[in-house]
């Protein structure tokens, strides 16, 4: 049994790089400074650029894992209970979500979301739903226990992993209270709704 298709990787893949580009703007990369473009200009690469492709991929990194493991919770749930469930990027949120972004500063989007088909009982509905905001409650709760108990910050090694830990826990606790609201559309609706 295959668990992720060629067309699922795409998806991943895309929605990934995308999810780089919307949110570049909010992360700053601890590794590469103004400072160390200064010092490292070579022709025909501005700092700004640098920094933008530096930026872009430490968002990547904090970002697109949460999501991918999100639906990938969902996906394999679902499998578990003999569901069919395919990963999707939702092109059409993350299309808008650029345009918000550099229209209006503001963005608000489903990345990406799995698609399930077979019969299932509620019970099993339920628990497809939570899996995905238990992911991130786990993420959040490893994170900020990973974090807690860090012994000191002596090397720059060890102050980006507490940067990175302290925004990969806040990302995941955003994604797992978000994700429970229940709302229609959100997982906590479809949780409440199953039971």
């Amino acid at each position: 049994m295959v668990f992720l298709s060629i067309q699922e990787v795409i998806d991943i893949i895309a929605m990934s790089l995308v999810v780089g580009l919307i949110f570049k703007d909010f992360f700053q990369s601890p590794t590469k400074t103004p400072e160390y473009y200064l010092k490292n200009v070579t022709p025909g690469r501005s700092i700004v650029s640098r920094l933008s492709m530096s930026n872009f991929w430490w968002a990547v990194a904090l970002v697109a894992p949460s999501i991918i493991l999100h639906e990938f919770g969902h996906k394999f749930v679902a499998l578990a209970f003999g569901l069919k469930a395919t990963f999707n990027a939702a092109y059409g949120w993350l299309f808008a979500a650029l345009v918000l972004k550099y229209l209006l500063g503001f963005v608000f989007f489903v990345p990406a979301y799995v698609a399930i088909r077979g019969a299932s009982t509620p019970l099993q509905d339920a628990l497809t739903s939570f899996a995905g905001p238990a992911v991130n409650l786990a993420l959040w709760l490893g994170a900020a226990f990973w974090l807690k108990n860090m012994r000191g910050f002596r090397s720059k090694k060890q102050q980006d992993l507490a940067m990175f830990l302290k925004a990969f826990s806040k990302i995941n606790m955003f994604l797992f209270i978000f994700n429970m609201i229940p709302l229609p559309g959100f997982d906590g609706f479809h949780v409440l709704a199953a039971l």
